[in-house]
């Protein structure tokens, strides 16, 4: 288990070389750049964030402390950097997810899906990008639920992705194969390109991560909050 870190603390780190990961092109340059990477498109945040507060650097949702069971589901990893709109890596970038846990309930008082909780799953985590802009999580792949009459939300991981002198960005990762997608009402909003960049192939894990587990990559762009010159 990592130790808790001063996220605040973390995302002041850098302020004087921020400067240096922003955008030195032209414009038409820059957006063609951008074009390139793709960058990631938000999507709402839903009812159930938990909060900055309830946050703490853990990257691995399958285990609770004080427990030794592991967290009902199919365990999956995610990888991933974070880049910026000229696919250069962000270090420093903290990572937020939160999830629904196999059952396809969230851990919040709001949420009105009967499914049971699950006590051994952790519901979200956070992490921080490596100097490579790298992160990582292991979890479940979550449930799907029933978000409205006729609409069953598919299986899906909830991002926020912030670092000093970007914009923040909340978005949604997908299962690919999964057959709500297609029909999903929030997936539909965004363009047919756009999905392909938050729609994620999980395959069979290599030797190395949890014997049964799969593992999928996930890149995310951020988009600077300067003009490039």
């Amino acid at each position: 288990m990592k130790s808790n870190i001063d996220r605040r603390h973390f995302l002041r780190l850098g302020g004087g070389t921020a400067g240096a990961l922003l955008l030195s092109s032209t414009g038409a340059v820059s957006r063609a750049m951008a074009q390139a990477c793709g960058l990631t498109p938000a999507q709402v945040e839903g009812p159930f964030y938990p909060g900055e507060a309830e946050m703490t650097a853990e990257n691995d949702l399958t285990r609770v402390a004080g427990s030794s069971a592991r967290a009902l589901g199919q365990v999956a990893y995610i990888r991933g950097k974070v880049l910026d709109a000229a696919c250069r890596p962000i270090a420093g970038a903290n990572v937020e997810i939160w999830q629904a846990c196999a059952s396809g309930r969230y851990n919040s008082a709001g949420d009105p899906n009967p499914a049971p909780l699950d006590p051994n799953f952790r519901y979200w985590g956070e992490t921080f990008t490596d100097a490579q802009g790298e992160y990582s999580f292991k979890t479940i792949v979550p449930g799907a639920y029933p978000a409205d009459v006729d609409w069953w939300r598919p299986p899906h991981i909830h991002f926020k992705v912030s670092r000093l002198g970007y914009r923040e960005l909340i978005t949604q990762m997908y299962f690919a194969g999964e057959a709500l997608n297609g029909n999903d009402l929030i997936l539909g909003r965004i363009s047919a390109g756009e999905r392909n960049l938050v729609i994620v192939d999980f395959a069979p894990a290599p030797e190395g991560y949890e014997p049964g587990s799969l593992l999928g990559s996930f890149d995310i762009t951020l988009r600077s909050v300067r003009r490039p010159s």
